[in-house]
C-alpha cells in the first residue's frame, strides 16, 4: 500500500487560494489546518500571480481525450493545484482610500474573476480592518459586493488587531469557505454527473472516467455513500471493458484495465473498512478477485498477473490491518456469495498475507520460465531504458528526444513485454515472499493459531533454504518440528527433518546432522507408505518411505564408523568425526531421541539393608530400522560407587583393562545388540554401603570408537509412552518380563540406615513454665557401638505448626521476639578440658543448636543437659538427633539416632492488683466528678495520703511453688522521689509454698508525695521456684532455678484533695450499750468551705445528735461531728447512712457500705475489759 501515490491513501482534502494581504496568510492557514475537515491553502502575496489558476492550453486539448482511462495526475490536481474556492484579502484603506487605490481593487476584482469563472472556482472577498472602529462606507461595500458579483454573507469584514475579534473572524471565514467548498465540489459533481445521465460520450473509457470524478468531488464534501455508488459504477463499467476494448494493442490494454480495477478496489475497501462494513469489504474482495484471477494474459506476461494477484491481497491485508472496525462474530458465518461462505480466517490480515505470498511465488516461477528462451539478458536490459508512465493510468511510452524538445512514443506489446521481464529482473521476489510470510507467521501467533503459524514458518523457512541463508532456515525449521513432534504430523515432520539435515550438513555441524538423521531414521514410517505415497514435494529428503529410512540410519553409522560426508554438492569439505573431537549425545524425558533409545530401569525391591544385595533390571528399546551394536554400557547413579559398565563378552579384556584403574565394576554379557522395537533386558545385582536414597540417573552408550549416547534412566512405572508410536500397529511389549514389576517398578530404591547400637534418652519433669530455665537432661549410651565421633542435632518446632517467633508490634509488652528459644546447652562436670576444645565448635541459635559430643567407649554413656526458656506460654516439640561414626575407618557411615518430646509451656504464675483507700477515710478526688475523657481510665490517687495496693499472685500451675519474694522495683525516671512506697506487715515470705489454685496476697502502702498527672508505680517483682519432691530430686538430680516475674503496675493520676471525710467509732459494740460515733470533714483548701451533711435514720439504732445541718469548716482545719448510738439488735449492722455535700464543688461525699458496718455483740464477751481507754474529745459542735 506504500507504493501507492498519497493522494490515493488519504482523504481527498479541500484547497483553498489566498490572495492579498500576506502577513495574514499564516494566521489564516493554521487555523484552517486545525478545522475538522482540515483546508489546506495555497497562498499568493499578490494579484499578480493569478494567472497559475487559470487553464493551460493543454488542459483544454486533452479534456475529452479518450486515450485512456484515469488521467495520472487529475487528483493529485485538485490536492494541490486547482483550488475550490479563492478568497481575495483587500485592506479598509484599499476600499476607502482615494479613487486610485479603489480602481486597483475594481482591476484585482475583474482580473480574478477572469481567471475563476474557467473553472466555476467560488470567490470570497475578505474586508481587512485593524480595529472595529475601522468603518467603510456603505456605498463602497455594495459597490465592491456588485463588483465581485458574490452574495452579502461572502463578503466577510476580518478584524485582527483584537484577540477576541480576531477568534471571530477567523470563524466567520472559516464558516463561509467550507460552505462555498461544499457548493463547489456539489455543483462539479453535478455537471459531471449530467454527462452520466445523458450518456453524451462516445467511448466507454469516458464513462469510467466521469463516474470516477463524480466519485472523488464526493469523497471531498464528506458523502461517502455517493462515493461508494459511483466507484461500484466506475468498476462494473470497467469490467465491460474487458474484450470489447481495442484501444491499445491486448497485452498494455489488460493491464491497464487491471491496474485501474485495482485502484477503484482499493478506493471501494477503504470507504467500507472506514463505515465498519468488514463483511461487506471482504465479499467485495473476494468478487473482485473472482471477476479477473481468471484473466491471467498473454503467456510470455503470466508473471504480471500473479503479480498483481499477490498485490491485491498484500493491499487487502494491510487495509484489514489498519482498519479500527471490529472484526464480526465468526460463530455467525455470513454469505459471501451463492456458492460458499465465508470463513473465520477471512475476516483476519494474516490469510490474505499467506495468499500475497502464494501468488509472489507463482509470479517468480512465471518469471523464470519467462526469462528461459534465448533472448540474451542485455537485449532485455536495454529495452527498459527511457521507458516511462505515460499520461494515463496504466500506460507506458519511451521518451524521446526530438531536436530540443521530447516526445513520447507508445511501445507495441513487444517492447513491454520486454520492459515488463527487465523490471521484474530487477526485484529480489524471495525477500518480498519472506516479508509476506513473516508478516502471516506473526498475526497467525498472535491469534494463537499455532497450526497456520507452523505452515508459514515453513514456507518461510525455504525460501532461506533457497536463498542459501542455511542458519535462519534451521532455527524457523526447529519451531515448525517441534509443534509437528507434538501432534504427530509424521509426513510434514519427515519433510521438516529432511531439510534440518540438509541445513546441518551445509553448515558443517556433525552433531546436528547426526540427531536430525538418528530422528528421521525412527520416525513411525513403514513399507506401506512407499506404496501408497501421495505425489508431492517432500524436500531434500525424498518420499518417506521405509528404505529411505534405512539408507538414512546407513549413512548415520557410516559417519560413525569414520566415513567422512560432503557437506555441498561441490564437495569441497567433510563431515566427519575424529579422535580429538568425539560425539557425545544427551537425550532426556523430552528429547525427540527417544524414538532412537529408550532405557527403563526398575529395582526389584523399594526398600533395602546397606550392604544387601538388590537385583536391578536394565531394559533398552531402539525403533531404529536395522539392529544397533552397542559396544559398552555404562549405568551411573547417584552414589558413584555403585556405577558399573557393561560390555559384550568378546571384549571383556579389552574392557577390564580399561576400566580397572578407575576401580568401576565390570559386567560381560554375551550381546549387546538392539533390535527394532524389542526390548534387550539385562539383570544385575547392585550393593550400597551408604543408606539414603539409590537413584539411577543414565545409562550412556557407546557406538563406535566416537560417539556416546546419553540417555536419561526411566522409571517403568512411570515412563510415557513414545508418542510419535503409541498409535502404530505394533505388538506391546513389557520392558520387564514380569508385568507386575513393569507396572510398579521405580529406578529409585531406598537404602536404610544400620541399625542403632547406642540409645538417646530425653527427659523432663512436668511442663515448663514461662520465665523458668527449663533443663531437659539427654542421655547417650553405647549399647552395641562405640561412638568416635558424633554431634548433637537439637531443634525446637511449634507443637501447633505456627512458628516460635512473634514480631514484637503484636505484642508490645513482650521484650523478647522468640516465644521459646534454646539458651545453652551443659555439658556434665569433669570435662572442662573437653569442654574448652568444642567452644568454637557448639553452636546455639534460638530454636536449633549443634553440639559435638566426644569419644564413648562401648557401655558407657554421656549426658548434658538443654536449657530452655519460655517467654510465651506455647507447645513445643524437641527433636535430638544424634549422628554417630561407629569405627574410625575412613569413608564409614554416619548412624543416625533421632528423639523427639512434646513438652507444655504454661504460665505459673497469674498476677494482678487492686487499689484501696485508708479504712473509713474518703477523699474527695475531683477526677471522679468530671467528665474523663474515653481514652483515659487511670485511677486516682490522692496527694499525701496514704493509698493500699493489693498485689495477688496465683499458682496456676499442677505443681507446688515456693515464693521466694515480691517486692516493687522502683526506677528514678519513674517514681523514685515522687512517692513512698511501704510493704505491709514485718515478716518476710520466707518461701511460703503456694499450692495448685491458692492465691498468695501482699499489702503495700504508697503515699504519693508529689502531683503527677501520670504517676507510674513501678514494676512488680515476683522471685520463685519449682518445688520438686523427693523423687523428682533422687531421679534427674534437678535443682531448682529461680524464677523472675515481672508485673508491670499501671500509671495513675496523683491530685489534690479538697475534702477527706473520716469515720471514726468502736470496731464493735454490745446490744444496749451506747457509744459515741464521729463524722470528721476536713478542709485541705486555702478557702472557707461550705457543706451540708446528713444523718439518715436506722432501724437498728437509736442515736441522738444533728440530722441535718449546713456548716462552715475554715481552711486547713478539721471539724467534727459526734453522735450517740444505741444498738437495738445484735449482729452485723450498718450504720446509719451519713452524706457530705461540698457546695462549692457540688461533690456528694458517701462512706462505702464496708466502711460503715460494725458487729454489734448481744452481751459484753470475756476479752473486754471495763476501761476501754481514755475518752475521746468532746465535738465542736453537736
Amino acid at each position: 500500500m506504500e507504493d501507492y501515490a498519497e493522494e490515493l491513501r488519504t482523504p481527498p482534502v479541500t484547497l483553498i487560494y489566498l490572495v492579498g494581504c500576506p502577513d495574514l496568510h499564516p494566521t489564516i492557514s493554521s487555523y484552517l489546518h486545525s478545522e475538522q475537515p482540515p483546508i489546506n491553502t495555497l497562498a499568493l502575496p499578490d494579484f499578480s500571480k493569478i494567472s497559475i489558476l487559470g487553464r493551460t492550453q493543454k488542459e483544454t486539448v486533452d479534456s475529452g481525450q479518450h486515450g485512456g482511462i484515469l488521467k495520472r495526475d487529475w487528483l493529485l490536481k485538485h490536492r494541490t493545484k486547482v483550488p475550490a474556492v479563492v478568497a481575495a484579502l483587500f485592506s479598509s484603506d484599499q476600499v476607502s482610500g482615494d479613487p486610485a487605490q479603489w480602481l486597483q481593487v475594481c482591476t484585482d476584482l475583474e482580473n480574478l474573476k477572469i481567471v475563476v469563472r474557467g473553472r466555476n472556482i467560488k470567490l470570497v472577498v475578505v474586508l481587512v480592518q485593524s480595529t472595529d472602529k475601522d468603518e467603510v462606507s456603505e456605498d463602497r461595500m455594495i459597490a465592491l459586493r456588485k463588483r465581485a458579483e458574490i452574495d452579502s454573507k461572502y463578503l466577510i469584514f476580518f478584524i485582527h488587531n483584537d484577540a477576541s475579534e480576531l477568534t471571530e473572524s477567523l470563524n466567520r471565514l472559516g464558516g463561509a469557505l467550507a460552505e462555498l467548498a461544499n457548493l463547489y465540489y456539489r455543483d462539479e459533481g453535478r455537471r459531471i454527473k449530467t454527462r452520466i445521465e445523458k450518456k453524451n460520450f462516445n467511448h466507454i473509457e469516458l464513462n469510467i472516467r466521469y463516474c470516477f470524478k463524480v466519485a472523488v468531488y464526493a469523497e471531498f464534501r464528506r458523502d461517502w455513500v455517493e462515493a461508494l455508488r459511483f466507484y461500484e459504477d466506475a468498476y462494473r463499467a470497467l469490467r465491460e471493458m474487458v474484450g470489447t476494448s481495442t484501444r491499445l494493442p491486448p497485452i498494455q490494454r489488460l493491464v491497464e484495465i487491471k491496474i485501474v480495477a485495482e485502484i477503484l478496489h482499493f478506493k471501494m475497501s477503504t470507504l467500507l473498512l472506514h463505515g465498519g462494513k468488514v463483511v461487506e469489504a471482504v465479499v467485495w474482495f473476494q468478487q473482485h478477485i473472482v471477476s479477473y484471477k481468471t484473466l491471467v494474459g498473454a503467456p510470455e506476461v503470466v508473471f504480471l498477473h500473479w503479480d498483481w494477484m499477490s498485490r491485491q491481497f498484500l493491499v487487502f491485508a494491510e487495509l484489514l490491518e489498519t482498519s479500527a472496525a471490529a472484526i464480526p462474530n465468526t460463530s455467525s458465518l455470513i454469505l459471501g456469495s451463492s456458492e460458499r461462505l465465508l470463513s473465520e480466517w477471512e475476516f483476519h490480515p494474516a490469510y490474505y498475507y499467506e495468499l500475497a505470498a502464494h501468488y509472489m511465488r507463482e509470479k517468480r516461477y512465471c518469471l523464470e520460465v519467462a526469462l528461459s528462451p534465448s533472448e540474451t539478458l542485455k537485449r532485455i536490459e536495454s529495452s527498459s531504458e527511457s521507458v516511462i508512465q505515460y499520461v494515463f493510468v496504466g500506460q507506458f511510452a519511451r521518451l524521446l528526444e526530438q531536436g530540443e524538445a521530447f516526445v513520447m512514443q507508445t511501445l507495441t506489446d513487444a517492447e513491454y513485454v520486454h520492459y515488463a521481464l527487465a523490471e521484474g529482473k530487477r526485484f529480489q521476489d524471495s525477500y518480498e515472499i519472506i516479508a509476506l510470510l513473516k508478516k502471516s507467521f506473526e498475526s497467525y501467533g498472535n491469534l494463537k493459531a499455532r497450526r497456520m503459524a507452523s505452515y508459514c514458518g515453513s514456507q518461510m523457512a525455504r525460501e532461506y533454504f533457497t536463498l542459501g541463508e542455511f542458519s535462519n532456515a534451521k532455527s524457523l525449521f526447529d519451531g515448525v518440528a517441534s509443534l509437528y513432534r507434538k501432534e504427530g504430523w509424521i509426513t510434514l515432520l519427515w519433510e521438516v527433518l529432511g531439510y534440518l539435515r540438509e541445513c546441518s550438513r551445509r553448515l558443517g555441524s556433525v552433531k546436528d546432522f547426526i540427531e536430525y538423521s538418528l530422528e528421521m531414521a525412527a520416525l513411525p514410517i513403514s513399507s506401506v507408505a512407499e506404496s501408497s505415497s501421495c505425489k508431492g514435494e517432500y524436500g531434500p529428503a525424498g518420499s518417506p518411505a521405509l528404505p529411505q529410512r534405512e539408507m538414512i540410519h546407513k549413512e548415520v553409522f557410516g559417519l560413525v564408523k569414520g566415513e567422512p560426508i560432503l557437506t555441498s554438492d561441490e564437495g569441497n569439505c567433510n563431515l566427519a568425526i575424529t579422535d580429538d573431537q568425539p560425539l557425545h549425545l544427551e537425550i532426556d524425558l523430552v528429547s525427540p531421541l527417544r524414538v532412537v533409545l529408550l532405557a527403563s530401569v526398575a529395582f526389584h525391591d523399594q526398600v533395602v539393608k546397606p550392604g544387601v544385595p538388590i537385583s536391578l533390571t536394565l531394559s533398552l528399546l531402539s525403533q531404529l530400522p536395522h539392529p544397533v551394536e552397542i559396544d559398552q554400557l555404562e549405568i551411573q547413579f547417584n552414589q558413584s560407587e555403585c556405577n558399573f559398565i557393561i560390555t559384550s563378552a568378546p571384549k571383556e579384556t579389552v574392557g577390564a583393562s580399561s576400566v580397572g584403574e578407575t576401580d568401576t565394576r565390570l559386567d560381560s554379557v554375551p550381546n549387546l545388540n538392539l533390535v527394532t522395537n524389542k526390548w534387550l533386558r539385562l539383570t544385575f545385582d547392585i550393593i550400597s554401603e551408604q543408606s539414603g536414597k539409590l537413584e539411577c540417573l543414565s545409562v550412556i552408550a557407546k557406538l563406535g570408537p566416537y560417539l556416546t549416547i546419553c540417555c536419561r534412566a526411566e522409571s517403568p512405572a512411570s515412563m510415557d509412552d513414545l508418542p510419535l508410536w503409541k498409535y502404530e500397529d505394533l505388538v506391546q511389549t513389557f520392558p520387564t518380563r514380569d508385568p507386575a514389576l513393569a507396572f510398579s517398578g521405580q529406578k529409585v530404591v531406598q537404602v536404610e540406615e544400620p541399625d542403632p547400637q547406642v540409645d538417646l534418652v530425653l527427659d523432663a519433669t512436668g511442663p515448663a513454665f514461662v520465665g523458668e530455665r527449663f533443663l531437659v537432661p539427654v542421655t547417650v549410651t553405647s549399647k552395641g557401638h562405640a561412638i568416635y565421633s558424633g554431634e548433637l542435632k537439637i531443634n525446637l518446632v511449634d507443637a501447633r505448626g505456627g512458628g516460635l517467633v512473634s514480631p514484637r508490634e503484636a505484642e508490645p509488652f513482650s521484650m523478647d521476639s522468640h516465644h521459646v528459644e534454646l539458651l545453652g546447652i551443659s555439658e556434665p562436670d569433669g570435662e572442662s578440658e573437653f569442654q574448652a576444645g568444642m567452644d568454637n565448635i557448639k553452636k546455639i541459635q534460638q530454636s536449633f543448636g549443634l553440639l559435638p559430643i566426644p569419644f564413648i567407649k562401648l557401655g558407657d554413656s554421656w549426658c548434658c543437659k538443654l536449657e530452655i526458656k519460655w517467654n510465651r506460654p506455647k507447645p513445643i516439640m524437641l527433636y535430638v538427633s544424634l549422628g554417630y561414626l561407629p569405627n574410625s575407618e575412613a569413608g564409614a557411615q554416619t548412624v543416625n539416632v533421632h528423639k523427639s518430646l512434646q513438652i507444655e509451656g504454661k504460665t505459673a504464675v497469674a498476677m494482678g492488683h487492686r487499689l484501696m483507700l485508708p479504712y473509713r477515710r474518703h477523699p474527695l478526688l475531683l477526677s471522679k466528678i468530671q467528665v474523663a475523657s474515653e481514652s483515659d481510665h487511670s485511677p486516682s490517687l490522692a496527694l499525701n495520703e496514704t493509698n493500699i495496693l493489693i498485689v495477688s499472685a496465683k499458682n496456676c500451675s499442677e505443681v507446688p511453688l515456693r515464693l521466694m519474694s515480691m517486692s516493687i522495683e522502683m526506677n528514678d525516671d519513674e517514681i523514685g522521689h515522687s512517692c513512698t512506697v511501704q510493704q505491709g506487715g514485718d515478716s518476710p515470705l520466707d518461701n511460703a509454698r503456694l499450692v495448685p489454685g491458692e492465691e498468695f496476697k501482699q499489702v503495700f502502702s504508697i503515699i504519693p508525695q508529689l502531683s503527677f498527672p501520670k504517676l507510674a508505680m513501678g514494676t512488680v517483682s515476683l522471685r520463685w521456684s519449682r518445688e520438686f519432691g523427693f523423687e523428682e530430686q533422687s531421679c534427674s538430680s534437678l535443682t531448682a532455678t529461680k524464677v523472675l516475674t515481672c508485673y508491670k503496675l499501671p500509671d495513675v493520676n496523683v491530685e489534690m484533695v479538697p475534702l477527706i471525710v473520716s469515720l471514726e467509732c468502736p470496731p464493735h459494740a454490745v446490744l444496749g450499750s451506747p457509744f459515741t460515733f464521729y463524722v470528721k470533714i476536713q478542709n485541705e483548701t486555702v478557702l472557707l468551705q461550705e457543706f451540708k451533711h446528713s444523718l439518715g435514720d436506722s432501724q437498728s439504732f437509736v442515736l441522738s445528735g444533728i440530722h441535718n445541718d449546713t456548716i462552715f469548716v475554715l481552711p486547713k482545719s478539721q471539724h467534727i461531728l459526734g453522735y450517740k448510738l444505741v444498738p437495738l439488735v445484735s449482729g452485723l449492722l450498718q450504720l446509719p447512712r451519713v452524706t457530705v455535700t461540698s457546695l462549692r464543688y457540688s461533690a456528694e461525699l458517701q462512706p462505702s457500705l464496708s466502711a460503715s458496718t460494725i458487729f454489734v455483740f448481744p452481751c459484753k464477751p470475756q476479752f473486754m475489759v471495763d476501761d476501754m481507754g481514755s475518752k475521746l474529745p468532746e465535738p465542736i459542735a453537736t
